[in-house]
């Protein structure tokens, strides 16, 4: 084997993909942590070695030229390689001390997970527990996880799944806002209230018309895309938020505004890489998250 022709920097391979993959440099420098001088040094340094042009410089973002576009699906797999690596030295370790990193959503971070890491803490103290805010499963897959709970099941095949439970989200407004606007007497009057939007008003609208509720743009003055954030917008009295009665009991200024709703069934996943399930403390902390989810 030519051990010479391997001559490659890691730390320059790696600050090229998360330049391809967030679109500039600094939202790549964000994300691994590292100024922007020194990414960009790093980029120059790899398309120095490789004799090539990788990007295209815009004065804010980074365009992929045809070389950088070819080098990319190679450096992709090597950064997958090293993940399988890093993926199957953990799932092999059965040492209980060490960082368990747990994403979630903001709203099961702030209301559900500090009891159950409260409980893994006491009964094994030598864990250290990371939590992190996040939707995607890109985390688990690049190792930026080791656990992640979600509300749709994966489709990966080296994620496996658990099924929690499933809660049930229905209409939540403050006593304060149905005092001043009225309580609604049958859908028509509910079609025409606030609502406080959630994420992605385009996703949210059919969802409310797969419910029966006939909801347009106009119906809400007010989006967030935080959990927490759209309950204490309702709490303050600026509509009415799809929320679940479990984060509900938190805020008793929050009364349900129409028992009719046919309430919308969101399932609880826990998931986590096949390769760390064998972890001793991955597998404690996934069974004791079971455990307080349920």
């Amino acid at each position: 084997m030519n051990w010479m022709a391997a001559d490659f920097d890691w730390n320059q391979a790696r600050a090229f993909l998360a330049t391809a993959e967030e679109g500039s440099l600094s939202a790549a420098a964000r994300a691994l942590g590292v100024t922007q001088p020194t990414l960009s040094r790093q980029v120059s340094a790899l398309e120095e070695k490789l004799g090539v042009t990788l990007f295209e410089r815009g004065p804010r973002t980074m365009s992929l030229t045809s070389a950088g576009t070819e080098i990319l699906e190679h450096v992709r797999a090597m950064f997958d390689a090293a993940t399988r690596l890093s993926l199957s030295a953990s799932g092999q370790s059965q040492n209980i001390s060490d960082m368990v990193r747990i994403a979630s959503t903001d709203n099961m971070a702030c209301y559900h997970l500090p009891e159950i890491v409260q409980n893994i803490r006491r009964v094994a103290p030598d864990i250290e527990i990371e939590m992190t805010t996040s939707n995607e499963l890109r985390d688990l897959l690049h190792r930026e996880a080791d656990i992640a709970i979600r509300h749709n099941r994966p489709t990966q095949s080296e994620l496996i799944a658990k099924l929690v439970r499933t809660t049930r989200a229905g209409l939540y407004a403050s006593r304060e806002y149905l005092d001043r606007v009225g309580r609604p007497k049958n859908r028509s009057d509910l079609e025409k209230m606030d609502f406080i939007g959630f994420q992605g008003i385009e996703i949210l609208i059919p969802a409310y018309r797969r419910q029966g509720l006939d909801l347009r743009r106009s119906n809400f003055p007010v989006t967030s895309d935080s959990g927490p954030a759209c309950m204490e917008l309702a709490r303050r009295g600026l509509g009415i938020g799809l929320l679940v009665p479990d984060d509900t009991d938190l805020l008793p200024e929050l009364e349900c505004v129409w028992t009719e709703f046919p309430p919308i069934e969101i399932p609880i996943w826990l998931v986590t890489h096949r390769e760390l399930h064998t972890s001793k403390r991955i597998r404690l902390v996934f069974d004791m998250l079971v455990a307080g989810l349920s």
